[in-house]
């Protein structure tokens, strides 16, 4: 997948559905900051109900910036992250491979720790929906 990060523009903070992650900057630069997976506190209505969340700030591991041409990879066993395009004056463009590719994903509240599942979507360079196709190869 290409993607293309205006000035100023982020991801939120994600984990990878236990995919692997490979990153190439191509254009321009970004800042990476991983996070540790939050904390799970359970209260007693959360129990019953079976319901998992945390209720803190979430830790910063490392932060990275990442140039033209520099790799990088991330997987859930490594932690989570958000990706930011910091310049205001520059775009920049970044090509990910996903193994294997994923249609859900977690985010998290980096004041809290709490998730929430999110599909995820694909636009094309002018602002259309590209269209979800299910494979058939390897599928009878």
């Amino acid at each position: 997948m290409l993607v293309c990060w205006s000035e100023g523009q982020g991801s939120g903070i994600h984990d990878h559905s236990d995919a692997h992650c490979f990153m190439k900057m191509l254009t321009g630069s970004l800042h990476e900051i991983r996070f540790e997976w939050p904390d799970v506190k359970k209260s007693t209505q959360e129990m019953n109900n079976n319901v998992k969340e945390s209720t803190e700030e979430m830790k910063v591991l490392e932060e990275n910036v990442m140039k033209t041409n520099a790799v990088a990879y991330i997987n859930d066993s490594i932690g989570l992250h958000r990706v930011e395009n910091r310049s205001h004056t520059y775009p920049a463009v970044s090509l990910h491979l996903y193994i294997p590719p994923y249609s859900k994903c977690q985010t998290f509240d980096e004041r809290t720790g709490r998730r929430n599942e999110i599909k995820v979507t694909f636009y094309s360079k002018y602002g259309s929906r590209t269209p979800y196709k299910v494979s058939k190869i390897g599928h009878k």
